[in-house]
Protein backbone atom coordinates (compact mmCIF):
# COMPACT_ATOMS: atom_id res chain seq x y z
CA UNK A 1 0.00 0.00 0.00
CA UNK A 2 1.37 3.39 -0.70
CA UNK A 3 -0.47 6.29 0.36
CA UNK A 4 0.43 9.59 -1.36
CA UNK A 5 0.30 12.78 1.14
CA UNK A 6 0.56 15.82 -1.80
CA UNK A 7 2.96 18.98 -0.58
CA UNK A 8 -0.54 21.09 -1.15
CA UNK A 9 -2.15 18.71 1.41
CA UNK A 10 0.24 18.86 3.97
CA UNK A 11 -0.10 21.38 7.44
CA UNK A 12 1.97 24.34 7.95
CA UNK A 13 2.08 27.40 9.40
CA UNK A 14 3.96 31.13 9.04
CA UNK A 15 5.66 32.35 11.23
CA UNK A 16 7.63 35.26 9.53
CA UNK A 17 10.79 33.99 10.60
CA UNK A 18 9.63 30.52 10.28
CA UNK A 19 7.59 28.77 7.54
CA UNK A 20 6.53 24.90 8.11
CA UNK A 21 4.81 22.41 6.39
CA UNK A 22 3.72 19.22 8.53
CA UNK A 23 3.28 15.59 7.05
CA UNK A 24 2.07 14.91 10.65
CA UNK A 25 0.22 16.64 13.26
CA UNK A 26 2.58 18.94 14.97
CA UNK A 27 1.98 22.22 17.31
CA UNK A 28 -1.44 23.78 15.97
CA UNK A 29 -2.02 21.44 13.32
CA UNK A 30 -3.96 18.61 13.94
CA UNK A 31 -5.21 15.90 11.90
CA UNK A 32 -6.15 12.39 13.77
CA UNK A 33 -5.54 10.53 10.08
CA UNK A 34 -1.80 12.14 10.19
CA UNK A 35 -0.68 11.43 14.01
CA UNK A 36 2.40 9.91 12.74
CA UNK A 37 3.74 6.38 10.43
CA UNK A 38 4.66 3.06 12.50
CA UNK A 39 8.05 4.71 14.64
CA UNK A 40 7.71 8.37 12.66
CA UNK A 41 5.98 11.32 14.52
CA UNK A 42 7.06 13.98 13.09
CA UNK A 43 8.26 15.38 9.79
CA UNK A 44 8.73 19.21 9.09
CA UNK A 45 9.70 20.96 5.90
CA UNK A 46 10.93 24.39 7.30
CA UNK A 47 11.96 27.41 5.79
CA UNK A 48 14.08 29.95 8.07
CA UNK A 49 14.78 33.26 7.50
CA UNK A 50 18.64 34.62 8.01
CA UNK A 51 19.57 35.20 11.39
CA UNK A 52 16.69 33.65 13.10
CA UNK A 53 16.02 29.92 14.55
CA UNK A 54 14.35 27.86 17.31
CA UNK A 55 15.56 29.12 20.90
CA UNK A 56 16.55 27.04 23.84
CA UNK A 57 14.01 24.43 24.59
CA UNK A 58 13.83 20.94 25.35
CA UNK A 59 13.49 17.59 24.16
CA UNK A 60 13.58 14.12 25.73
CA UNK A 61 12.86 10.28 24.48
CA UNK A 62 12.70 11.25 21.01
CA UNK A 63 15.18 10.58 17.93
CA UNK A 64 15.50 14.25 15.64
CA UNK A 65 17.44 13.54 12.38
CA UNK A 66 17.78 17.14 10.64
CA UNK A 67 18.21 16.70 6.80
CA UNK A 68 19.83 20.18 5.53
CA UNK A 69 18.02 21.19 1.52
CA UNK A 70 19.58 24.54 1.04
CA UNK A 71 21.66 27.26 3.74
CA UNK A 72 22.94 25.51 6.51
CA UNK A 73 21.87 25.17 10.35
CA UNK A 74 24.27 26.12 13.53
CA UNK A 75 22.84 23.85 16.69
CA UNK A 76 24.27 24.31 20.37
CA UNK A 77 22.53 22.47 23.44
CA UNK A 78 23.29 21.89 26.99
CA UNK A 79 25.56 18.98 26.91
CA UNK A 80 28.43 21.04 24.95
CA UNK A 81 27.93 20.05 21.73
CA UNK A 82 27.95 23.05 18.82
CA UNK A 83 28.21 22.31 15.44
CA UNK A 84 26.91 23.68 11.70
CA UNK A 85 25.49 21.27 9.28
CA UNK A 86 25.29 22.07 5.80
CA UNK A 87 23.17 21.52 2.54
CA UNK A 88 23.06 17.73 1.87
CA UNK A 89 24.57 16.47 5.07
CA UNK A 90 22.62 15.68 8.01
CA UNK A 91 22.58 15.94 12.09
CA UNK A 92 21.25 13.76 15.06
CA UNK A 93 20.01 14.73 18.71
CA UNK A 94 19.05 11.87 20.86
CA UNK A 95 17.57 13.36 23.10
CA UNK A 96 17.26 10.04 25.78
CA UNK A 97 16.88 11.71 29.71
CA UNK A 98 17.09 14.96 28.32
CA UNK A 99 18.63 17.86 26.52
CA UNK A 100 17.90 21.48 25.90
CA UNK A 101 18.91 22.84 22.52
CA UNK A 102 18.78 25.69 20.04
CA UNK A 103 18.70 25.86 16.35
CA UNK A 104 19.91 28.56 14.09
CA UNK A 105 20.43 29.72 10.87
CA UNK A 106 23.27 32.14 10.90
CA UNK A 107 23.76 32.32 6.90
CA UNK A 108 22.81 35.51 4.52
CA UNK A 109 20.14 33.12 2.59
CA UNK A 110 17.35 31.32 3.91
CA UNK A 111 17.82 27.68 5.31
CA UNK A 112 15.09 25.26 3.72
CA UNK A 113 15.52 21.34 6.02
CA UNK A 114 13.96 18.12 6.88
CA UNK A 115 13.25 17.77 10.98
CA UNK A 116 12.19 13.85 11.01
CA UNK A 117 11.40 13.16 14.48
CA UNK A 118 11.23 9.05 15.56
CA UNK A 119 10.11 6.81 18.69
CA UNK A 120 12.93 5.62 20.15
CA UNK A 121 13.15 1.93 20.82
CA UNK A 122 13.41 2.25 24.56
CA UNK A 123 13.19 4.96 26.78
CA UNK A 124 16.03 6.98 29.03
CA UNK A 125 18.88 6.83 26.72
CA UNK A 126 22.08 8.90 27.25
CA UNK A 127 21.63 11.98 25.29
CA UNK A 128 24.14 12.10 22.27
CA UNK A 129 24.58 14.79 18.95
CA UNK A 130 26.10 14.28 15.61
CA UNK A 131 26.91 15.69 12.34
CA UNK A 132 28.60 14.11 9.29
CA UNK A 133 28.72 15.02 5.87
CA UNK A 134 27.38 12.98 3.14
CA UNK A 135 28.07 14.82 -0.40
CA UNK A 136 24.94 14.66 -2.52
CA UNK A 137 27.41 13.33 -5.53
CA UNK A 138 27.79 9.85 -3.79
CA UNK A 139 24.44 8.51 -3.89
CA UNK A 140 23.51 8.80 -7.47
CA UNK A 141 23.86 4.62 -7.55
CA UNK A 142 21.35 4.15 -4.68
CA UNK A 143 20.55 5.54 -1.43
CA UNK A 144 22.87 5.71 1.24
CA UNK A 145 22.38 5.37 4.41
CA UNK A 146 22.88 8.33 6.59
CA UNK A 147 21.20 7.40 10.33
CA UNK A 148 20.64 4.12 11.61
CA UNK A 149 19.42 1.67 14.44
CA UNK A 150 18.63 -1.63 12.43
CA UNK A 151 21.32 -3.65 13.49
CA UNK A 152 21.91 -4.39 9.48
CA UNK A 153 23.85 -1.25 9.73
CA UNK A 154 26.23 -1.62 12.58
CA UNK A 155 29.97 -0.59 12.22
CA UNK A 156 28.51 1.30 9.00
CA UNK A 157 29.27 5.04 8.49
CA UNK A 158 25.75 5.91 9.09
CA UNK A 159 25.07 8.26 12.60
CA UNK A 160 23.47 6.48 15.46
CA UNK A 161 19.78 5.95 16.04
CA UNK A 162 18.14 4.21 19.44
CA UNK A 163 15.30 2.97 17.10
CA UNK A 164 15.39 -0.05 14.52
CA UNK A 165 15.14 2.22 11.36
CA UNK A 166 17.06 4.16 9.45
CA UNK A 167 17.11 7.18 7.35
CA UNK A 168 18.48 7.15 3.81
CA UNK A 169 18.97 9.19 0.75
CA UNK A 170 19.34 9.05 -2.78
CA UNK A 171 20.23 11.02 -5.83
CA UNK A 172 18.78 10.70 -9.27
CA UNK A 173 19.09 11.86 -12.58
CA UNK A 174 16.39 11.91 -15.15
CA UNK A 175 15.40 8.96 -16.23
CA UNK A 176 17.29 6.73 -13.97
CA UNK A 177 15.48 3.93 -12.08
CA UNK A 178 16.26 2.01 -8.94
CA UNK A 179 14.93 -0.82 -7.25
CA UNK A 180 14.93 -0.93 -2.89
CA UNK A 181 13.84 -4.19 -1.47
CA UNK A 182 11.46 -3.86 1.81
CA UNK A 183 11.69 -6.50 4.31
CA UNK A 184 8.36 -8.26 5.56
CA UNK A 185 7.07 -6.34 8.76
CA UNK A 186 8.96 -3.16 7.05
CA UNK A 187 7.43 0.30 6.83
CA UNK A 188 8.67 3.67 4.78
CA UNK A 189 7.73 6.84 4.15
CA UNK A 190 9.34 8.97 1.23
CA UNK A 191 9.65 12.15 0.19
CA UNK A 192 11.01 13.78 -2.96
CA UNK A 193 12.88 17.03 -1.64
CA UNK A 194 13.33 17.58 -5.12
CA UNK A 195 11.82 16.13 -8.49
CA UNK A 196 9.75 14.11 -9.47
CA UNK A 197 9.45 10.51 -9.30
CA UNK A 198 7.16 7.38 -9.14
CA UNK A 199 6.90 4.77 -6.93
CA UNK A 200 5.47 1.55 -7.65
CA UNK A 201 3.38 3.39 -10.42
CA UNK A 202 2.44 6.38 -7.94
CA UNK A 203 3.80 9.50 -8.84
CA UNK A 204 5.39 12.20 -6.67
CA UNK A 205 6.13 15.54 -7.48
CA UNK A 206 8.22 17.95 -5.23
CA UNK A 207 8.20 17.80 -1.49
CA UNK A 208 5.17 15.09 -1.88
CA UNK A 209 4.94 12.48 0.35
CA UNK A 210 4.17 8.95 0.36
CA UNK A 211 3.51 6.49 3.54
CA UNK A 212 4.27 3.09 2.55
CA UNK A 213 4.14 -0.63 4.22
CA UNK A 214 3.36 -4.11 2.45
CA UNK A 215 4.80 -3.34 -0.26
CA UNK A 216 7.87 -5.96 -1.07
CA UNK A 217 9.78 -3.99 -2.78
CA UNK A 218 10.01 -0.01 -4.32
CA UNK A 219 10.36 0.37 -7.78
CA UNK A 220 11.64 4.13 -8.02
CA UNK A 221 11.79 5.95 -11.38
CA UNK A 222 12.68 9.38 -11.85
CA UNK A 223 10.77 12.04 -14.35
CA UNK A 224 13.21 14.45 -13.83
CA UNK A 225 16.73 15.13 -11.84
CA UNK A 226 15.54 14.21 -7.92
CA UNK A 227 16.54 13.64 -4.43
CA UNK A 228 14.68 11.54 -2.34
CA UNK A 229 14.67 11.21 1.33
CA UNK A 230 13.41 8.13 2.95
CA UNK A 231 13.07 6.69 6.41
CA UNK A 232 12.76 2.52 6.42
CA UNK A 233 11.40 1.33 9.94
CA UNK A 234 9.67 -1.72 11.33
CA UNK A 235 5.57 -1.42 11.04
CA UNK A 236 4.93 -1.77 14.09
Amino acid sequence: MIELRPFASLGGADHGWLRARHHFSFAQYRDPARMGWARLRVWNDDEIAPGTGFDPHPHRDMEIITYVREGAITHSDSLGNRGRTEAGDVQIMSAGTGVVHSEYNLEQTPTTLFQIWLLPDFQGATPNWGSRRFPRVARTAGFEVLASGRPSDAGAAALPLNVDGAVLAATLAAGQALRLPLLPGRAAYLVAARGSVTVNGTKLGPRDGAAIVDEDELAIAAETEAELVLVEMAAK
